[in-house]
């Protein structure tokens, strides 16, 4: 490549508050959990916290100041994420951004029928086949909840089927206690050893509170038991503006703010230095619809927003932000979605959740979810900012543009050309009319759809060894006698 001029360069960016607002709202956030306390569902967390100096009142635990800037001084800046092979895949540091699947939906939006439906295992490997291929999607999540298996294996198995058939590493989540073990052991079986995962995490876990000021015993656990063997956490509050959470921005910024606090400091007193991300699932609540849309213009200001309260605390952050309320793949998925990334790419948030993702986070679209990899593109490339490159002294090139009457062919051209320019896969119609209507006047939903299969059909198996492979079924198979299932559905 050639020389780009360092001087000039400067990275796009969007900013909502300002760094007086940003302290009040972590003086207003402290003062609510030293004042009003936060309610713990575990006897374990509570008798940490109180033997670290918290007042304890039951359940009801009232943090101080002491306990809180403990935390904090002791929260990483940043880490690594890496694949089921071992290759570094993720660093969140600064504004570097990644995205990810939206996770955890309950159905999948059928093509063939243009209707929402509950997935099955061959859905779920169709998607983690579709992720490996995605370019501009650097990590997979569990992304929706196959219904062919027992409900209770249900996390453990969706974690399963990823690692098996993608290697990107993996969002997940467990809605069980009993579900942490199992799946700690499948990446301890892609790793080797519990040493090797600590040194090279394969997954993040998400943690949530639940609104306002409690941790239930599931969720709670899982902060411990991810700090204990060092896989990585990330918060996500889901405060409701208006219902569950003040109707205004900053108030549910405060109230966001006491959440995620309250689980760094259970997760730094459990392991100091636990890998954490600073996140949430916040949403303005519509009150015309009872709804809680995660499109809606102010739920991605308070993505933003909390999103430099985390970095001004010195954590990476990660945000549920690029997806769509909408129940079909039409104009609202797109702006919505394109929206949200964008909006995230210029905060900076390090882990951008949503791709493919439709219905209030309950529903996963493989068609989407090609598109949303082309907003992913762009966005990439339009935190890239724009540098000079050759560029100057510039009178070269007008003087090779007067001359040749374009610069098809310049050096200049062929140097910067793919560098310079994103050009969007076939999802995105660039084509005049007359070649648009010649090759068929294709639908967005159909390109979507078409190029779904082709990269389904470009799938390559992933190169983890058969060996670990086959450890992975005897783990999954001895989970699934464990709730009755006399073997595991088809995935062939």
């Amino acid at each position: 490549m050639g020389k780009t001029d360092r001087r000039y360069c400067v990275r796009p960016t969007v900013r909502f508050l300002d760094d007086k607002l940003i302290k009040k709202i972590i003086t207003e956030a402290r003062d609510v959990l030293k004042k009003l306390g936060v309610e713990i569902h575990s006897d374990e967390v509570v008798s940490m916290l109180q033997e670290h100096g918290a007042h304890v009142d039951k359940k009801h635990v009232f943090l101080n100041e002491e306990i809180i800037d403990k935390a904090l001084k002791t929260a990483a800046s940043s880490f690594r994420l890496y694949d089921v092979l071992g290759n570094e895949t993720h660093h969140f540091i600064d504004d570097q951004v990644y995205f990810t699947p939206g996770s955890a939906a309950l159905n999948i939006l059928d093509h063939k029928t243009n209707r929402i439906r509950k997935p099955s295992t061959r859905d779920y490997i169709r998607y983690a086949k579709l992720v490996s291929r995605l370019q501009h999607i650097a990590s997979q999540s569990t992304a929706f909840i196959p219904a062919d298996v027992h409900e209770r294996i249900s996390d453990s198995y969706r974690l399963f089927l990823s690692l098996l058939y993608c290697e990107k590493p993996v969002v997940t989540g467990a809605f069980t206690m009993e579900a942490f073990t199992i799946m700690k052991n499948l990446q301890v079986a892609v790793r080797g050893t519990e040493k090797a995962l600590a040194e090279k995490p394969l997954t993040i876990f998400s943690c949530c509170p639940t609104s306002p000021l409690k941790w239930s015993d599931v969720t709670v656990q899982n902060v411990i038991d991810c700090s204990d063997f060092n896989i990585p956490v990330e918060f996500v509050s889901m405060p409701l503006s208006g219902f569950m959470a003040p109707v205004t921005i900053i108030g549910t910024l405060v109230q966001h703010t006491a959440e995620t606090l309250s689980g760094i400091v259970i997760s730094q007193l459990r392991k100091p230095g636990t890998p954490m991300l600073y996140g949430g699932s916040p949403a303005a609540f519509d009150v015309r619809y009872e709804t809680t849309p995660m499109g809606a213009i102010e739920t991605q200001m308070i993505d933003c927003a909390y999103n430099e309260i985390g970095k001004y605390l010195g954590m990476p952050t990660q945000a549920y932000i690029s997806l769509s309320d909408a129940k079909m793949l039409d104009a609202q998925a797109g702006f919505e979605s394109a929206m949200g990334a964008t909006l995230a790419g210029l905060s900076g948030i390090n882990s951008i959740s949503g791709p493919g993702m439709l219905d209030f986070e309950s529903c996963q679209s493989l068609e989407k979810l090609v598109l949303d990899n082309e907003i992913c593109g762009m966005v990439l490339r339009l935190v890239r900012g724009a540098k000079p490159k050759d560029d100057f002294p510039s009178v070269p090139h007008f003087e090779e543009l007067l001359k040749e009457r374009h610069l098809l062919i310049s050096e200049h051209t062929r140097k910067f050309l793919r560098d310079e320019i994103y050009f969007p896969g076939p999802v995105v119609d660039r084509a005049n009319r007359t070649r648009w209507e010649a090759e068929g006047a294709s639908t967005l939903s159909q390109r979507a759809h078409d190029e779904v299969e082709r990269l389904i059909g470009e799938y390559e198996e992933s190169r983890l060894p058969d060996t670990i492979k086959k450890e992975l079924v005897t783990l999954m198979e001895s989970e699934a006698k464990e709730y009755g299932m006399d073997r595991l559905p088809d995935r062939f």
